[in-house]
């Protein structure tokens, strides 16, 4: 099975991709080009320049507001007037920036933080997982330090969160509630030439991962076998969501970074949106219920 590209549009660093039934658009963010993304059905873009780096897209209960996990803080965004309200800083005491997130099944957000080591240190696991509340009260999860958080994603009955530490190859998952318990090994991509990027599941309960470096997508199924693979045509992957007419498209981002001209004249879709026809549907994006006319009341729980 291939994707095919859809639109060639050069994102540096493609991520977050969602898909609003309401609006019947996708929207997703050029992560380094700091600019948020919309595409519709009907061939129609937009975009709108962010003031940082926006890492993560969720939507709202609210119509017309996003909830954007930006790389220093969390904020809501209008859509029609471009205004932004802040919610809360993010580990501002620490070399990190907010990265991958998703919405739980009761309207929660939760993501993730990813650590920028300056010239000549490796990357650590300084990061942590956290879960905004609709009362705009953050929680720090109990899922570990992590140097780059990815694969944020809820099992159709919403009792089980899927995410990943990139480097360490290894999907995890555990079950999922007011308390998370039972953390274990979901995928191992050990020996793969793919890390595991972001990943959405479908109605039936099946996990897609995009993996970077693999030029792949990967179905598993929820006893972690690997039953559906989508060829893109682009080395870097980064994240899949269904949408469109009964949520039956895969739409896939995709990014430039880190290759040179060499190898950006060997992966000239690198960057591009692309989108495969594939046997399965997916699910209605959850969204935030948290109200953009509240401000933050209490601070992160250690």
């Amino acid at each position: 099975m291939r994707a095919e590209a859809l639109l060639a549009v050069n994102n540096t660093l493609g991520e977050g991709i969602v898909w609003c039934e309401r609006a019947q658009a996708l929207y997703w963010t050029d992560i380094l080009a700091a600019t948020l993304w919309c595409y519709q059905l009907d061939g129609t873009t937009r975009q709108w320049p962010m003031p940082e780096r926006l890492a993560s897209i969720a939507l709202c209960e609210a119509d017309g507001w996003l909830l954007l996990g930006l790389a220093s803080q969390l904020a809501f965004f209008q859509l029609s007037s471009g205004e932004l309200r802040p919610i809360a800083n993010v580990e501002a005491e620490l070399p990190t920036r907010l990265n991958d997130g998703a919405c739980d099944r009761q309207g929660r957000f939760v993501f993730g933080t990813l650590h920028e080591p300056g010239a000549g240190d490796s990357q650590r696991p300084l990061g942590c997982f956290y879960r905004l509340h609709a009362d705009l009260r953050l929680e720090r999860l109990p899922l570990g330090g992590v140097a780059v958080s990815n694969s944020i994603a809820f099992s159709p009955t919403g009792d089980t969160m899927y995410y990943c530490d990139s480097p360490t190859r290894r999907i995890l998952y555990c079950d999922y509630g007011d308390t998370l318990t039972r953390v274990r090994t979901f995928v191992d991509l050990d020996g793969s030439n793919g890390e595991p990027d972001g990943s959405t599941v479908d109605a039936q309960g099946g996990l897609w991962n995009a993996q970077w470096g693999a030029g792949r997508v990967v179905r598993y199924r929820p006893d972690g076998s690997a039953d559906t693979f989508v060829e893109v045509p682009a080395r870097q992957p980064t994240r899949a969501a269904f949408g469109g007419t009964g949520l039956g498209q895969l739409y896939i981002t995709s990014a430039r970074a880190g290759l040179d001209a060499h190898a950006l004249a060997d992966d000239p879709l690198a960057g591009a949106l692309f989108q495969a026809n594939v046997p399965f549907t997916g699910l209605p994006e959850p969204r935030f219920t948290g109200s953009p006319e509240q401000r933050m009341r209490a601070p992160a729980i250690a």
